[in-house]
């Protein structure tokens, strides 16, 4: 009788552990063929002619041409801009974001309070998904205190290598 009891509890272990690692095996499966969304990326370096003073997170910089590229990084996505001339650069942090409508130009928005410019999201040419600079507090400071409506400004983008178009 005990050995009866033993040997029944044993093949319940044993039916759960198969039960558990084919669990396992059916969640790895789905995670390997399940297709991920892949995350924008603005491919190559970016110029752009700025011609206002603007904040980048908590950086303000002059007005001024300006490139802008993609860091690769495990955890974060991140990006740069540093002034054509080397006088200013700041690295930020962006997320993922989905344009109304795919771009037919690639560009820089602003979130403009008063006389305040703020950027706010990146668009490449052709490809719905962008990227957003998420609101620093200063922004949102700035915001909650603009007696003005919030209005975005859009400056074009072009590639190193097409000079100037």
């Amino acid at each position: 009788m005990f050995s009866g009891f033993i040997s029944t509890s044993h093949a319940g272990r044993k039916l759960a552990l198969r039960g558990y690692l084919l669990s396992l095996f059916v969640l790895g499966l789905a995670l390997t063929l399940y297709p991920s969304k892949a995350n924008a990326q603005i491919v190559g370096d970016l110029q752009a002619n700025i011609p206002f003073q603007f904040h980048v997170g908590n950086t303000k910089l002059p007005a001024g041409e300006y490139t802008i590229r993609m860091l690769e990084d495990s955890d974060l996505t991140l990006m740069e801009i540093s002034s054509t001339d080397g006088s200013a650069a700041t690295l930020f942090q962006v997320e993922e974001t989905e344009a109304n409508a795919t771009p037919t130009k690639s560009e820089l928005i602003f979130n403009k309070y008063g006389d305040q410019y703020f950027l706010a999201q990146l668009f490449d040419q052709g490809e719905p998904s962008g990227s957003q600079v998420p609101e620093s507090r200063y922004e949102k400071r700035v915001s909650q205190q603009a007696t003005q409506t919030q209005a975005k400004e859009h400056v074009p983008t072009y590639r190193r290598t097409q000079q100037g178009k």
